[in-house]
């Protein structure tokens, strides 16, 4: 875990928030949980696309304008080049030049395969909930296992998300992740009531990925 999710989350707030959690799934058979990554991928590929756009495109203002020689030109092709991998090289800059449609998409990818990475297809009843944020790319998602995607449909859970959003462009993670919960656990009361005799079968600690 890199120090930017653990930064945006203290400890304590955490616990305010898995204590938001336990609280909410106490009116529902849901299971609610709640995953903060600093980004949803490291984009690797936009800087070595710039530098072969540079590389390819420099020679020839060079070649048109300069009395330059051959050598000269590829040598400041080449230093060209090196510039642009080290002046992208810290991963806000890689994100930079990503296109806002490839991030939301690297995003939507990740939520998913957290979900099932986490085991919340496995909870009794299908009713696992996953609220998935990616800081970097300031994306928010809610993923509902089917046995809760059969009552709310996926539009429902724009109450929660856009909050959340908000909340995370003022600073304010835990408040927006903590408003984000009582939402869902107010959704989920309503459809997936709570049992007589609830199971708790994830686990309700936030999860931080770098």
């Amino acid at each position: 875990m890199t120090g930017e999710a653990r930064d945006l989350l203290s400890r304590e707030a955490r616990e305010r928030v898995a204590e938001a959690i336990r609280g909410a799934e106490a009116g529902t058979a849901g299971e609610i949980v709640v995953l903060v990554s600093a980004r949803a991928g490291l984009y690797r590929s936009a800087p070595l696309l710039l530098a072969l756009a540079c590389g390819l495109v420099a020679p020839w203002p060079l070649i048109l304008l300069t009395p330059w020689s051959a050598a000269t030109i590829a040598l400041a092709q080449a230093g060209l080049v090196l510039l642009a991998i080290l002046a992208t090289s810290h991963p806000r800059a890689r994100l930079a030049l990503v296109p806002r449609a490839i991030r939301r998409a690297r995003a939507h990818e990740a939520a998913q395969r957290e979900f099932c990475a986490r085991g919340l297809t496995r909870t009794p009843g299908r009713t696992g909930v996953l609220i998935y944020l990616a800081c970097a790319e300031g994306h928010a998602e809610i993923v509902a296992d089917r046995g809760v995607a059969a009552h709310v449909p996926a539009e429902a859970w724009a109450g929660a998300i856009d909050p959340l959003l908000a909340a995370l462009r003022r600073g304010e993670a835990e408040r927006g992740l903590i408003a984000a919960v009582e939402a869902v656990g107010t959704i989920l009361a309503r459809v997936l009531p709570a049992e007589a005799a609830p199971v708790d079968a994830l686990s309700n600690r936030v999860i931080l990925i770098g």
